[in-house]
């Protein structure tokens, strides 16, 4: 179970992570030390104490499936992180639009920042308010902040 998980939540197929073990493994023992997976995880750019590590494993060696567990929370943990980065840069995108500060974006303040930012024809660039109605779903004729986030990751995939 835990490997037919990570292969599904993670860039790493249960294969790639057995042979990674495996090269850590320098002893064979199907147990990897926390210095051993210390090492590779500063080769990553993660940095973590060795009782840091010892805190988040509970054990000071792991086995295979407990070093698949173990990947599978730090994958989690970092694409959490970039969820939450990823929040805060459209939380201050949306703060841009909504110049009057009242947590909604209106059809004049899209197209008043479009026109500062150069991306709006006065006579030929389409209508603000038929652009705000595709993504205002509760049709209340301004955008609040989900229905830009919605509007952000919808247009840019």
């Amino acid at each position: 179970m835990s490997s037919s998980s990570s292969s599904s939540s993670s860039s790493l197929s249960s294969n790639d992570l057995h042979r990674i073990f495996q090269k850590l493994d320098r002893n064979g023992d199907g147990r990897v030390s926390l210095g051993e997976l210390n090492w590779l995880l500063e080769r990553v750019g993660m940095q973590y104490s060795l009782d840091e590590l010892e805190n988040l494993v509970g054990n000071t060696t792991l086995d295979f499936n407990e070093f698949l567990v173990f990947y599978d929370s730090i994958s989690s943990r970092q694409k959490n992180e970039e969820v939450e980065e990823e929040e805060d840069d459209l939380v201050k995108a949306f703060r841009v639009f909504d110049l009057n500060g009242d947590g909604f974006i209106t059809s004049d303040e899209l197209q008043s920042v479009l026109c500062r930012l150069g991306m709006w024809e006065e006579n030929g660039g389409g209508d603000c308010r038929r652009m705000i109605n595709v993504y205002d779903t509760n049709s209340d004729g301004v955008l609040d902040f989900d229905e830009f986030k919605n509007m952000m990751l919808l247009t840019s995939i």
